[in-house]
């Protein structure tokens, strides 16, 4: 009979302490759309940080140019004018030194990353305004953005590029949305 009184004893101080009853500790609920308690001031801060549009381009901005020098660094390992890989030109072509090679390559992943660089702060600062403007969250906002952003990208070139460049873009935007989502 001891041995079931300390039994009861043991399962009735679980309960108490799963119901809350002689817990200091509050009654946790899991995050849902029913239980959210106030979010506090620093935590309303950090999150209109992460939310701003200049938080979301600066961090495309330095994703891009560390995506575009990677991927600078790769091309420039296969062309074959750095390479010296000349097969089938003439003997004479000068051989690179393994300085000249290293700065070309790093020149080639510097362009490509400054290029990287501007496309995603353009494309990631316009989906945010264009997000903010008109108030949702859609595929709707990535078409648009690739489409300014292609459009202006190929404006330096002029009208039609412009339009191609809109077009280009917006099309690949709407590719790589659909395929994330």
């Amino acid at each position: 009979n001891a041995d079931q009184l300390d039994e009861a004893s043991f399962h009735t101080k679980m309960m108490n302490l799963v119901i809350c009853q002689q817990s200091n500790r509050p009654f946790f609920a899991p995050p849902s759309p029913f239980f959210q308690r106030p979010k506090t001031r620093e935590e309303k801060l950090v999150e209109g940080v992460f939310e701003s549009c200049i938080f979301k381009s600066g961090v495309a901005t330095v994703f891009g140019f560390a995506l575009g020098g990677v991927f600078g660094l790769f091309t420039a390992g296969l062309d074959p004018a750095i390479t010296g890989d000349v097969s089938g030109a003439s003997t004479t072509a000068k051989q690179l030194s393994t300085r000249e090679v290293m700065r070309e390559i790093g020149r080639r992943g510097m362009s490509y990353g400054k290029n990287f660089a501007v496309v995603g702060a353009m494309f990631s600062g316009t989906e945010c305004l264009i997000e903010t403007y008109r108030g949702k969250t859609d595929w709707k906002n990535t078409i648009m953005s690739g489409c300014i952003s292609g459009g202006l990208i190929g404006l330096r070139a002029g009208v039609r590029p412009a339009v191609a460049g809109c077009a280009g873009f917006a099309a690949f935007s709407a590719a790589i949305d659909y395929f994330l989502r």
